[in-house]
């Protein structure tokens, strides 16, 4: 046999090889992560519920998902162990951050409107209209409102 026949077959096991290991040291950062957990702490599971671990077991885990109910799960079943701020942040509503978020497009639009009272730009009416000048704006030139029929 020649090199070159079997040049494919070593790469494709040594493709294989790559993928198998790079999934075992996934699989042992994961069962790591399990390990650490403590009582306490915060926890996403794989199906993306937030809850408190009360208690470790060999095989499950007691976790708190509301004030007062407990449910047990599988210890495979924890995705992520959170740190106490991100499981806060996310849960309670816990921001450590000072950002303020305007209720309104208002401050967008500064900029813009300093740019327009510089160019001495008239503003466009954008207010809502009365019903008599909603009435007057129907009426055409000559004297017909929509909808109206000359009537003979």
């Amino acid at each position: 046999m020649n090199i070159v026949t079997l040049l494919p077959f070593i790469v494709l096991i040594g493709a294989m090889f790559l993928m198998t290991r790079s999934a075992k040291k996934k699989q042992a950062q994961a069962a790591q992560m399990r390990n650490e957990m403590q009582p306490g702490t915060g926890v996403r599971t794989i199906g993306g519920m937030y809850a408190t671990v009360k208690e470790i077991g060999d095989e499950t885990v007691l976790l708190e998902v509301a004030p007062g109910v407990h449910a047990v799960y599988a210890k495979n079943a924890i995705g992520a162990v959170l740190e106490d701020s991100e499981y806060n942040r996310i849960v309670h509503g816990d921001d450590d951050t000072d950002t303020v978020v305007p209720d309104d497009a208002s401050s967008l639009t500064e900029a813009a409107d300093a740019a327009e009272g510089q160019e001495g730009a008239a503003k466009a009416d954008l207010t809502k209209k009365d019903a008599a000048e909603a009435a007057d704006s129907k009426v055409e030139k000559d004297g017909k409102a929509d909808g109206e029929t000359e009537a003979k």
